[in-house]
């Protein structure tokens, strides 16, 4: 599926996960209770600044800060867009 967003210098979209229904030891956590995801696989990539290259490509799965990014919903789907520089790591 291809989006039809695409990011501008060091920015990527993000199209977070699912956050966690169940404990590992099989607890069901109600929606009240659920975390903000902070898992996410990168659906598009910008170009990256004059003197920087970007190091994550689309497909990578990836960590970022809770309140990273700014949250925007295209097309009925949830993504986030944020700088290269709020992600934390590739898994």
């Amino acid at each position: 599926m291809a989006v039809k967003i695409q990011p501008l210098s060091d920015r990527v979209l993000v199209a977070p996960q699912e956050a966690e229904t169940k404990t590992a030891s099989g607890i069901i956590i109600p929606d009240s209770a659920k975390e903000k995801p902070q898992r996410g696989k990168v659906v598009a990539v910008g170009n990256g600044k004059k003197d920087h290259e970007m190091t994550v490509k689309k497909g990578d799965t990836v960590l970022y800060g809770k309140y990273a990014g700014t949250e925007l919903k295209f097309e009925g789907t949830d993504y986030l867009i944020m700088r290269e520089d709020d992600i934390l790591a590739i898994i």
